[in-house]
């Protein structure tokens, strides 16, 4: 589990988390509303249903290619009896059930992915499932919204002062009777001379080291770095002068 984040719902703190980079909504702080007691039971009543497990079930099996079939088969069969009780912990016990998570560490609680968290709205109420799912899309419009605005100043930090190292290696270290094909390493060696101090590797040798990753070594740089970056090309432009 990553660092957790909280959306409030009919002034109730609903706990967010990221479990193998996919959002888990903490169905304990869902149900907390009815008191700790009666919301352990709304949890257990609501897992034990047929409908329920033939949800679960479902998407169990669209999204988890180690979930047992047979052990589920077996809790269907036996769903609705009076006699009939499972918990989360034992749902995904004997199912494998990747799901529903039971975290007894800091964050003590029942988590279940989103999907299965707004189906567990509906135990809820239909109204608190509403705005459930209105609060987390605002969530996530936020996130977008700050990814977008880092992903802006990381394009604006690595351009700042590109233009100026560039226009030093062509005022001053290109002669005007170099080839065209010959230009380019002269730009490639001052960048190379830059990414060895900063990064302690060339451009060449970061995509030979990473050629399943899109964009090259100062697109995956961090703004920490490209922040650092930019001072270089600006001090290498004057001592280019120079």
């Amino acid at each position: 589990m990553t660092k957790n984040k909280t959306i409030t719902v009919q002034n109730r703190a609903i706990t967010i988390t990221s479990i193998r980079e996919e959002d888990f909504i903490c169905l304990t702080d869902m149900a907390k509303a009815e008191g700790e007691a009666r919301g352990a039971d709304i949890i257990k009543n609501w897992i034990r249903t047929r409908t329920t497990l033939e949800f679960l079930g479902t998407w169990e099996e669209i999204y988890n290619p180690n979930f047992k079939v047979v052990e589920f088969d077996h809790f269907k069969m036996h769903a609705g009896l009076p006699s009939f009780v499972l918990s989360p912990g034992q749902w995904v016990e004997k199912t494998d059930a990747v799901g529903i998570y039971v975290n007894s560490g800091r964050y003590v609680g029942t988590y279940a992915h989103k999907d299965i968290a707004f189906e567990f709205g509906s135990a809820i109420s239909p109204v608190f499932k509403l705005y459930l799912i209105k609060e987390f899309q605002r969530l996530k419009k936020d996130e977008n919204e700050r990814l977008k605005l880092d992903w802006n100043l990381h394009r604006t930090l690595a351009k700042v002062n590109y233009n100026i190292h560039t226009d030093a290696i062509k005022e001053k270290l290109i002669p005007s009777t170099l080839s065209k094909d010959k230009i380019n390493f002269v730009y490639a060696d001052e960048a190379d001379l830059i990414n060895v101090v900063l990064f302690g590797i060339t451009a060449k040798q970061w995509r030979d080291a990473n050629k399943n990753t899109e964009g090259n070594i100062r697109d995956n740089a961090t703004l920490e770095q490209l922040v650092v970056l930019s001072n270089m090309e600006s001090i290498n432009a004057v001592l280019i002068h120079q």
